[in-house]
């Protein structure tokens, strides 16, 4: 069974809206308030389309802000049935504080083929396609390093490795400096940044480290399209997280997921700039001018917005870049 392609315009319009919605609190330093406007308009896009649509993958308490929960039903209750992962406003920082970055997330699968992934930590690793066995979870930095260095048939100082800027990730990054490998570190942006092995024009070889959970799911089902390489292995801290584990059906937390594992079937990926996002540096130019993969939220006129937004469609084979015009009325503008 495919998704029909009806469905990509559908939910191109559901992260469009949830963009322009969030882009009204750029800068206003707001992250609460920029998530909330960003999912009650997703919530209201999604109830309008004809499925039966379950949040497998949605907000949770570590962003302390309001959700599209788990296990809500969304949709006009007409039509096929499907998970959905979302991320009403990955980058509420970046919204905050007018940076690059913020994007509005969505994945739909056909039923039971989206993995319901518990509110926790997963520490996680993501190349372009590569050999099997080739990079692992399990595997030494090191390791990993000279495989992909060897498969690329490069030196590992020509790499490229991307993780989150976070304490925890100190020793990851100073056994990749030892090695040589360029280090190009982020702020936020779990999926933007693994998004970045998908093609060879962003020149990041490897993403790795500890994130979200949550968006550790979304950016499989963004890589799957891309036929790249993922792992991922949930981090569970506390026995409240051991016990919610165990309540959705996850018998052994020590397990690696393979992407494969993740999401299987048919899927469509759809995440619209809020800011500009997925930056890449010009380094043939000699003031390494940077331009960006998917521009921001630009406003045309008084009630018109123009949105940019990386769809993929499985089972058609599609990767693209879509750009849309939206219109707001003042009343949308002020909810």
């Amino acid at each position: 069974m495919t998704i029909d392609k009806e469905y990509l315009d559908k939910l191109i319009n559901v992260t469009s809206k949830a963009a322009v919605s969030s882009s009204f609190l750029v800068g206003k330093k707001d992250k609460v308030a920029a998530d909330k406007a960003a999912v009650d308009s997703m919530r209201t896009e999604l109830n309008k389309i004809n499925m039966i649509g379950e949040i497998v993958i949605g907000e949770g308490s570590l962003d302390e802000a309001p959700m599209l929960y788990t296990g809500e039903i969304l949709g006009n209750k007409n039509g096929p049935e499907f998970d959905i992962a979302v991320d009403p406003l990955e980058g509420t920082n970046f919204v905050a504080n007018n940076l690059p970055g913020a994007m509005s997330v969505i994945a739909i699968a056909e039923k039971s083929n989206l993995f319901k992934a518990p509110e926790t930590y997963m520490n996680k690793i993501a190349t372009s396609k590569v050999e099997k066995g080739l990079i692992d979870l399990d595997y030494t930095i090191k390791k990993n390093i000279s495989n992909l260095a060897d498969f690329k048939n490069t030196d590992p100082s020509e790499l490229r490795a991307c993780l989150l800027d976070r304490p925890r990730h100190k020793k990851i990054i100073d056994e990749l400096k030892e090695l040589k490998v360029n280090v190009v570190l982020i702020s936020d942006g779990d999926v933007s940044g693994a998004l970045l092995v998908s093609k060879p024009e962003y020149k990041v070889d490897i993403f790795l480290g500890i994130g979200g959970g949550p968006e550790g799911v979304l950016a499989a089902s963004a890589l799957d399209c891309y036929d790249c390489h993922f792992q991922g292995r949930f981090i569970f801290d506390k026995d409240k997280d051991i016990k919610e584990a165990r309540e959705m059906g996850i018998t052994d937390i020590e397990k690696k997921y393979e992407l494969s594992e993740i999401i299987k079937g048919d899927s469509i990926f759809c995440a619209t700039a809020i800011t500009d996002c997925m930056q890449i540096k010009n380094t043939a130019k000699k003031n390494q001018a940077i331009r960006s993969e998917l521009n921001g939220v630009k406003n045309e006129s008084k009630n018109t917005f123009i949105t940019e937004t990386l769809v993929t469609h499985k089972s058609s084979n599609l990767e693209n870049i879509i750009t849309k015009k939206i219109i707001f009325d003042n009343n949308q503008k002020n909810k």
